[in-house]
């Protein structure tokens, strides 16, 4: 049976990521965005915490009712405001960090995790945090943000956002020792094609999160005549 997932986004340029790495499944994609939670929460100081987990909440419960087999959240300031205590839904809510922190709790080296958005930052390692904590890990982690990028995909400057990244990771890859993360999805495609030139591995929370879902959900591959 074909399944349904409900993307709830921050920003648009999340729904080809997701799409792309799904395209070889038998599987419904319906996407739900909404940029201005994440406005008034980095930028209105009137908005109180209490008013975007009210927001976050209706979002999860009005996608609950599209006849979904699970609801995908990618938006790491979501998941860190989403309380599950406040939800009683019939369908799983799958946190798009959550693989990615599994992948970062098993390794053992040192790591560097980089972000463009300084937002996510606080709410993003603490979650990490407690996720180690809770599967009795250890990280040896540096965090970074590559700094005066996000508001090149945030202008839809693409293209720049990519290469600023890509230069970054090039640079900070000389030191062969630490494992290289990127932690939010918009600097997946970047990774990826450092990672293709380099054959070193840059851990993305898309890679991770395919084969979780897949399992997750018992998902099938299309036929290769499959013109869906």
């Amino acid at each position: 049976m074909r399944k349904r997932l409900g993307c709830l986004h921050a920003h648009y340029s999340n729904i080809e990521y997701i799409n792309r790495a799904f395209s070889a499944f038998n599987m419904e994609l319906i996407h739900f965005v909404d940029p201005a939670l994440m406005y008034h929460v980095t930028a209105d100081e009137t908005f109180q915490e209490s008013d975007a987990r009210r927001k976050v909440k209706e979002q999860i419960e009005w996608i609950a009712q599209c006849d979904v087999d699970a609801i995908l959240i990618t938006c790491t300031n979501y998941i860190a405001i989403l309380n599950e205590d406040q939800l009683s839904l019939p369908v799983p809510i799958i946190k798009i960090d959550e693989p990615f922190f599994d992948a970062i709790c098993n390794v053992q080296r040192p790591q560097s995790i980089l972000f463009t958005n300084p937002a996510t930052v606080a709410g993003t390692m603490e979650r990490l945090k407690q996720h180690a904590a809770h599967h009795q890990k250890s990280l040896n982690l540096e965090v970074i943000v590559v700094n005066h990028a996000f508001e090149l995909i945030m202008q839809g400057l693409k293209e720049e956002y990519d290469k600023k990244i890509s230069a970054f990771l090039k640079q900070i890859m000389k030191d062969e020792h630490k494992v290289i993360s990127v932690a939010q999805l918009s600097m997946v495609d970047a990774s990826q094609q450092v990672e293709n030139k380099t054959s070193k591995p840059i851990i993305n929370p898309l890679n991770t999160l395919v084969p979780f879902l897949a399992d997750l959900l018992k998902l099938e591959k299309k036929l290769i005549n499959d013109e869906e």
